[in-house]
């Protein structure tokens, strides 16, 4: 298996240029897990995470843990890599959608995270909709509603100005479709950096990443393992495991690594930003080192390539607007916006 050694430098991690040129490294450590880690211990990962190199991190302020990641990268930023060097993204909650409460939320993970500006700012979903910690898949927020353009502008326009008020370098979405690009793409004046989605080698979606590519928009890829530690209202009978796939698992012993790393060199070569989350030092090692070394050969992608099931993962039932609906709706699948 992997030889584990104790930093690697991070001018040796790959990076995507965007299309306001700025260089966002290729992989970052996620931050999600808030649901079933103790937020000190996600603050611990990042330390250990910046002293072995890595620049990225992947916040939210719905995960409740930037207060306590703040801490550390204050630390961080004194004493491992000064701020300028070091990517951090945040995101917008799905209740903070009125524009009134944009700037606001911001201002609020800046604090929390003790910094002067974000690199990257995403609206979390394209809902209003939102769910408590620990609910169940049925759950549904007072007042659900679907994608609603006019009102997702007002909030895209909020998040614009915050470019212009110098509290974030950059915007972009998560969780969106090809269909409601299509309408943002016509209507916005600052056009998104970066969307962040779930692609894994079971779900690589590459009919959307084309799109995103050719509109200069860099996708990140969330779940990239497989979410193997998903809550269990993301999970389903039909759900499969990519970390469990016949080829993954041969190209790994073929490279004496764990099928976690053939997925993300996988995805790095790929074009991909990734972001997986892990609190263990040996792992959030051996994925930063992934992307570094030992790059699978042009077969290996082709055999990649040929097991994509399409299966998402990660449905979000919670985010839905009735009792009884398919997530398919929230996706756009029949390649118009659902509604209604």
């Amino acid at each position: 298996m992997t030889q584990m050694r104790q930093s690697i430098d991070p001018a040796r991690v790959p990076t995507r240029i965007l299309a306001s040129g700025a260089q966002i490294p290729v992989i970052g450590l996620g931050t999600f897990g808030s649901d079933r880690v103790h937020e000190h211990a996600i603050a611990d990962a990042v330390l250990g995470a910046a002293k072995i190199g890595y620049r990225h991190f992947d916040c939210a302020s719905v995960y409740g843990n930037e207060p306590s990641i703040g801490k550390t990268l204050r630390s961080v930023c004194d004493v491992i890599a000064p701020r300028e060097e070091f990517w951090i993204t945040s995101k917008l909650w799905n209740d903070k959608h009125a524009a009134k409460d944009v700037v606001a939320s911001c201002k609020q993970s800046l604090g929390d995270l003790g910094l002067e500006y974000l690199d990257l700012y995403l609206v979390h979903w394209p809902f209003p909709n939102y769910h408590p910690p620990g609910c169940d898949v049925d759950t549904r927020s007072p007042g659900a509603r679907p994608y609603i353009h006019s009102e997702f502008m007002e909030t895209w326009s909020a998040m614009e100005t915050l470019i212009d008020m110098g509290l974030v370098r950059h915007i972009g979405t998560s969780n969106m479709t090809i269909p409601k690009f299509e309408l943002l793409l016509q209507d916005a004046r600052v056009r998104p950096a970066c969307n962040e989605m779930e692609l894994h080698p079971h779900f690589q979606q590459p009919e959307f990443v084309a799109y995103l590519a050719k509109n200069r928009i860099q996708s990140i890829g969330f779940c990239p393992l497989g979410s193997p530690d998903r809550p269990q209202r993301d999970r389903t009978p039909s759900d499969t495991s990519p970390l469990e796939d016949p080829v993954i698992l041969a190209i790994a012993e073929n490279h004496r690594v764990h099928a976690a790393e053939v997925c993300l060199k996988w995805a790095a070569q790929r074009g991909e930003v990734v972001i997986p989350f892990s609190i263990n030092p040996r792992n959030y090692e051996a994925n930063l080192r992934a992307v570094v070394d030992d790059p699978l050969s042009p077969g290996e992608m082709e055999r990649i390539a040929a097991v994509d099931c399409r299966c998402r993962l990660i449905k979000g039932q919670v985010f839905l607007w009735k009792q009884n609906q398919s997530w398919q709706d929230l996706w756009d699948e029949r390649g118009v916006i659902a509604s209604g």
